[in-house]
Order: structure tokens, then C-alpha cells, then sequence
């Protein structure tokens, strides 16, 4: 098996791989037991015509498409022609199929994806956690031992990347819906600056907050992926780990860490520093002013509640009770309310940014637990909420900065997963992969120390 698509892709290019193989092989993984929950509806036969496209183009001697006919999932927010898209919801289930692959799609489409199937997710994207009643809950692949949770929204689209169903995800983030489940599975999600990706085609959870983006196996296919669907070259700095400046921000970021993402983080960052980098601890107290600036439900409630008021009205005993709680957060906000948001938020971004100047990026646990069970969550509301916040409360400090962020791996063997995050300020994009890439080689270099 290969270690990520972009060998994967290398070999079908070379003749050397069968794309139509390694398609049978990523719709066995799908079809395995733990893959349960994992996809709402597949693509076969797109994706076979895809990967035998791929295949006739390496037997001619024809330049490969970049994705060379290798298997893509879809998370189910992204319009698929031919196919409905219902968020994970039993409310669209009635949906029609879409008329038009949504921007994001046609663009992994014309690059040669196989397109292998819309992926579960937490209803209409709105929570962390990755829980679906609807549909069933996709268990995180991590431990054999227990069931866990996935991580979400993006949680079908992790677990596929996770179990070999396909070779990376495409997903959102509007508080950390790719880097969630990408730290809570051991995988690469990177969430770009959000204007650099279109959303049309894309049902919404907040039109100022969500982001299109991946879930990958590695920072490489983080920087592919990105170029597609942003349809842009990242001009990536080859500096050596010790040509970085970066921040820990000690503030918020640090607080409440497990044992496990205690002891990874702080390993991490002594395996970072044996290797050459600079990395100065910083306060950060403005991270401390986010709840008070989100008191009243932030953009996410806001912008759902006008998306979603009618259908509420219409047909809330099809909702996830705990999804249709945090949609009617936004009820009562008023306009005023929502204009001080904006603002609040236009003058805490230019202190942040004021802070960090001087600094390449920050590297922060991208959450500050290890996966919990399921059990814990199913049945106990106040549980529920409390992990979601917990889960949220890092990365989503991001997505208000309209920032950029990576989480990569950085357990030890025989640990669960734990994610590091590099993140940085708006259009910082090519700086975050470059430095993720400078960590992956490192962390990797020391993985057995």
C-alpha cells in the first residue's frame, strides 16, 4: 500500500499501478464493518470511468491528471450532479439530485478524482463531535478496543481517509470540522484562509466561517489537494526547521489538556527544538476575549438560524434536537447584535495579527483531549455539549482570526491520536504548509526516539 496519494498517484503515472486496483481496493475498505456509517451514498460508476481514464492515459504515454483517477471522498455538503446532497439530514432527504457539481467538485472532478461517494457528517455540519442520529455515527478507526468518536463535522470523510476508503477527503471547517477529526484519527487536515476556496454548490452552516478544504495523509497531499480545489500554486520555502519563528500561545490553547495530548504536545515540541527550532512561548491574553465577543451564539448561530428558521419551523422533529438547540441560539440575536460581532471581530483580528508580527506561526494541540467514547456522549446531553466545546475551542480560534491552520500527527507509537496544529493570520497559506512540512519531516525523523 502506498503511504499517500502522492505516491499512489506517482505509481499510476508511471504505469507502474492499476488506478482501476487501487479503486477496488479503496470500495473494499468501504465495504468493511468498521466502515459502517461511513459513506450515505457512493459513486461507483464515476468512479470507475475516472480510474480507467487514469489507467488508458498511463498505457498511451499521456501526461496523468494530478489526481490520476484515485479515490476522493465528498463530504455530503458539496453538491454531486446527478446525486442529492442532504447533509447529513433526513429534512432533505426529498432533495433532487443536483443539477451541477458544486465548484469545489468539479474541480477535484477535472483533476482527475475518482469520486467515490458522499461521506456522513454531523447534521448540517453543526458540531464537533461527529455524532448522526439519522444515519448512524462512523467510529473512529484508532482503537479496536472501544468505540470512539470520530470528530466532525467532516467525520465520515476521516474515517474514509483512515480505513483506505479513499485517499483523501474533501470537507469544510467552520470551527474546525477538517481538523478535528483529522487530529482525533491521526491524519493531515488543513483548513485554509477562507476566501481562497469557493462554497457555491455548498450547503451552509456560516457564510462568514465555513471553509472548503481536505483531509490527507500527509502535508504533501494537504499542499495538492489545497492547489486544486483553490485552483493556485503554493510557493512553498524550502528553510531548513531552524530558518522558523513560531509562537506556543499559552493562553486558552493549553488549558485542559489530557495526559495523552499533554505529554505528545510537550514531546513535540523538545523533538522540534533538538532539531533546530525557535519556539518562544507568548501569552496571547486576547484569546481570552472570544467568549465574551461569541456571548450571544457567534456568526455559526447567526447564520444558521436565517439559513434554517422556515425549515425549523416547518419540519424541527426531524432535526437532531441537539443540532436544532445550537440553530435557535440565533433566534435571538438581533441585527445590532450581529453589526457589534463584525465589528468586534475586525478590531480583535488586528490585535491578534499586531501580536504574532514578528512570528512565522503558532503551534497550539489542535485538541486538547484524546477521542472519547461514544458511550460517553450517546445518551448524556451535558456531556455532549461539554465535549463539544472542549473539541471546538481550539481551532475555532482560526476560523474567527479568518486565518489559516494545519494539524498534523504527532503521537508516539501505541498512543492515540494527538494532533499539532500550525496556524497563522489571513493568506498565510503557503508560510503554514511550508512550516508543516519543515515539522512532519522532523517529528518524523524522531519518531522512534
Amino acid at each position: 500500500m502506498h503511504t499517500d496519494l502522492s505516491a499512489a498517484r506517482t505509481a499510476v503515472h508511471a504505469g507502474r499501478q492499476s488506478a482501476l486496483a487501487l479503486l477496488a481496493e479503496a470500495q473494499a475498505a468501504a465495504e468493511q464493518p468498521a466502515a459502517r456509517h461511513v459513506f450515505i451514498r457512493t459513486f461507483g460508476e464515476q468512479a470507475q470511468a475516472a480510474a480507467r481514464a487514469a489507467d488508458l492515459a498511463a498505457a498511451a504515454g499521456a501526461p496523468g491528471l494530478p489526481l490520476a483517477g484515485l479515490a476522493i471522498s465528498v463530504k455530503d455538503l458539496f453538491d454531486v450532479a446527478g446525486h442529492p446532497t442532504t447533509a447529513g439530514s433526513v429534512v432533505l432527504a426529498d432533495a433532487p439530485p443536483a443539477a451541477r457539481d458544486a465548484t469545489a467538485v468539479a474541480r477535484l472532478r477535472q483533476a482527475g478524482a475518482a469520486l467515490v461517494g458522499h461521506t456522513n457528517m454531523t447534521e448540517f455540519a453543526f458540531s464537533g463531535v461527529g455524532w448522526n442520529p439519522h444515519y448512524g455515527t462512523p467510529v473512529n478507526p484508532s482503537d479496536t478496543s472501544v468505540e470512539r468518536i470520530p470528530g466532525g463535522s467532516t467525520s465520515g470523510g476521516a474515517v474514509s481517509v483512515a480505513l483506505g476508503a479513499a485517499w483523501a477527503a474533501l470537507g469544510s471547517d467552520t470551527g474546525g470540522s477538517i481538523r478535528i477529526p483529522a487530529a482525533l484519527q491521526g491524519l493531515v487536515g488543513f483548513k485554509n484562509t477562507a476566501c481562497l476556496t469557493p462554497l457555491d454548490g455548498c450547503v451552509p452552516l456560516s457564510t462568514t466561517l465555513d471553509t472548503a478544504c481536505a483531509i490527507t495523509k500527509s502535508v504533501r497531499d494537504a499542499v495538492l489537494l489545497h492547489e486544486i480545489l483553490a485552483a493556485r500554486s503554493v510557493r512553498l520555502q524550502a528553510r531548513p526547521l531552524s530558518g522558523w519563528r513560531l509562537a506556543v500561545a499559552r493562553t486558552t490553547m493549553l488549558d485542559g489538556m489530557d495526559d495523552t495530548v499533554a505529554d505528545a504536545f510537550a514531546q513535540a515540541l523538545q523533538r522540534l527544538r533538538d532539531q533546530g527550532a525557535q519556539i518562544e512561548e507568548i501569552a496571547l491574553a486576547e484569546l481570552a476575549e472570544l467568549a465574551d465577543i461569541q456571548a450571544t451564539g457567534g456568526f455559526a448561530a447567526a447564520e444558521s438560524w436565517a439559513w434554517h428558521r422556515a425549515r425549523l419551523q416547518a419540519s424541527e422533529d426531524r432535526y437532531d434536537p441537539r443540532v436544532a438547540q445550537r440553530i435557535r441560539r440565533g433566534a435571538a440575536m438581533g441585527a445590532a447584535d450581529y453589526i457589534d460581532l463584525i465589528q468586534a471581530r475586525r478590531a480583535w483580528i488586528a490585535r491578534v495579527e499586531q501580536r504574532l508580527a514578528g512570528f512565522d506561526a503558532v503551534l497550539s494541540p489542535t485538541v486538547p483531549v484524546v477521542a472519547p467514547t461514544l458511550a460517553s456522549i450517546a445518551e448524556d446531553d451535558a456531556e455532549f455539549f461539554r465535549v463539544n466545546a472542549l473539541l471546538l475551542r481550539n481551532p475555532s480560534v482560526v476560523n474567527m482570526l479568518d486565518g489559516c491552520a494545519l494539524s498534523l500527527p504527532c503521537h508516539r507509537p501505541g498512543q492515540l491520536p494527538v494532533g499539532l496544529m500550525v496556524w497563522a493570520g489571513h493568506l498565510q497559506d503557503d508560510t503554514v504548509l511550508s512550516v508543516s512540512l519543515a515539522i512532519e519531516a522532523a517529528l518524523a525523523a524522531t519518531k522512534g526516539d
